[in-house]
């Protein structure tokens, strides 16, 4: 049905993306009975960056019985460290049990969105130029969906093949040739050790180095799966196992240096167990606390690193010329293809989308110095609108899902608040916001994420904008039950009048 000013659909709720955060948020819709809902997907099937991350050796670190929904957790798992295929598979037969392919839609790649005040509605723009209202706007984006390249002279001039690592192009054989990649981030751990063994030489050029933790990655047994099929408290118990596990890790992040100090010194005897030659052991070891970069869950990629066929060069990216890379010290490395594992625009929320809020204010400037959240969720000046996986709400150790659950809940709860007070929309007061993100920003700073490295949890300011600063527990105990005082509680005629004033 095509209705006045181009808008061809209404739903009660909206939600960008159908990935971890879109799938969990449907479900949670349709457990507490709300069935007026859409889910928008650009492309043509769920998955998120699981569905686009499909590079060779392409895994979770978070392990399997972690990384699951709380309202999914038996799955039957084959590895302990799920791989992109069956994270993928797990997340569709997620979304068929639940009945959400009915919500959602498919290749509507959201443009930008404006909050209409007087109506209380978010009117969503499209790239195939359709429109959609809804009085709730959920985004589900997250924050590794955009890859990051960075601006090499001469990148354009190569003449090999070259691509991301989250846009790898499988028709490339890499069988002995010359490879590059730049990088040495979570992605290419996984993925050089398996090219590694294809290519005639792989030149990997870092930037910095990572601090490094064993992943002990094979799969499930035969007795293993029997035991846990018969006795799914087994599943149960792995899970909470390895929320401690987390959660201690976690602890040496927040400034408790004597946990820092014993997590660095196990990460340096893996280095110095794994990298036999002190040169290159040296290049291999950071100048930095560990936490201020995410740590490298491999027991791949340190080996890969000494093999005779791969070279390790720390000299800085100078240019790119058509046969090669030149380095900073003027060296000219011949190279058949180039591979970034540059990772992603993590910084850039919501980006590109235009998102427009109350008084038609733009959402990328309102974080033009940072993006800042009312507990990862909400902004002020952007009535009904919610973000998933937002600010400060990604972890230094722990399962991202455990997260999004705790915000679905949320705001699931914020919409039953609306309903139930027959409101025209609910904005989080710009106090509430400030004085959440000081007290934020004052534990930030304290961490090990704001420590002298280069990391994608902070903006060029060097702020901490990604990572949540405590506890899983912790944030799960400040999203359980929201606090309508906190937020601006617009009934449907106060709307239409402060809309009027400001327009007068």
């Amino acid at each position: 049905m095509t209705t006045s000013m181009g808008v061809t659909s209404r739903t009660d709720i909206a939600v960008i993306g159908a990935g971890f955060g879109g799938i969990g948020m449907g479900h949670y819709l349709r457990e507490a009975g709300i069935r007026s809902f859409a889910i928008f997907e650009k492309r043509g099937e769920v998955g998120g960056v699981w569905r686009e991350n499909t590079y060779p050796g392409a895994g979770c670190d978070v392990p399997s019985h972690f990384y699951s929904f709380s309202f999914a957790r038996r799955h039957p798992w084959t590895y302990r460290y799920a791989r992109q295929p069956e994270i993928l598979d797990y997340l569709k037969g997620c979304a068929r049990a639940d009945d959400l392919y009915e919500h959602i839609r498919f290749h509507h790649e959201v443009i930008g969105a404006d909050f209409d005040e007087a109506r209380g509605i978010w009117v969503l723009r499209f790239a195939n130029g359709r429109r959609h209202e809804a009085r709730f706007l959920v985004s589900a984006v997250g924050q590794l969906h955009r890859p990051s390249i960075p601006a090499i002279p001469g990148r354009e001039r190569f003449r090999g093949h070259a691509f991301h690592s989250a846009e790898w192009d499988h028709d490339v054989d890499l069988t002995g040739k010359r490879i590059a990649v730049i990088g040495t981030g979570a992605s290419a751990v996984q993925f050089v050790p398996r090219i590694a063994d294809a290519a005639e030489r792989v030149h990997v050029f870092q930037r910095s180095p990572g601090w490094v933790a064993p992943k002990f990655e094979k799969p499930f047994t035969r007795l293993e799966h029997k035991l846990m099929n018969r006795f799914g408290l087994l599943k149960d118990l792995d899970r909470l196992r390895i929320f401690l596990l987390t959660e201690a890790l976690g602890f040496c992040y927040r400034g408790h240096k004597w946990a820092e100090r014993l997590v660095t010194w196990m990460s340096r005897a893996q280095i110095r167990i794994q990298v036999r030659d002190p040169a290159l052991r040296a290049k291999l070891t950071p100048d930095f606390p560990i936490g201020c970069k995410r740590i490298l869950l491999t027991t791949e990629w340190l080996p890969a690193l000494t093999r005779p066929d791969v070279d390790l060069v720390t000299d800085g990216v100078r240019e790119i010329t058509p046969e090669g890379i030149v380095t900073a010290d003027g060296r000219e490395w011949p190279v058949d293809a180039i591979i970034y594992g540059t990772g992603f625009a993590a910084t850039e929320f919501l980006a590109p989308m235009t998102i427009r809020g109350r008084g038609g204010r733009l959402l990328h400037e309102a974080w033009r110095d940072g993006a800042q959240a009312y507990r990862g969720v909400a902004v002020s000046g952007f009535p009904n609108l919610f973000t998933l996986y937002g600010p400060n709400t990604n972890l230094g150790s722990g399962s991202i899902v455990y997260m999004l659950e705790r915000q679905q809940r949320y705001i699931v709860r914020m919409w039953r608040l609306l309903e139930r007070r027959g409101l025209s929309h609910v904005e989080v007061r710009e106090s509430a916001e400030r004085a959440y993100n000081d007290w934020l920003g004052e534990r930030s700073r304290r961490s090990t994420f704001e420590a002298d490295c280069q990391s994608w949890y902070k903006n060029a300011a060097g702020m901490n904008i990604n990572n949540w600063v405590g506890s899983q527990l912790e944030y799960a105990r400040l999203m359980r039950t929201p606090e309508p005082a906190h937020y601006r509680l617009v009934a449907p005629g106060e709307a239409g009048e402060d809309a009027g004033r400001r327009a007068a």
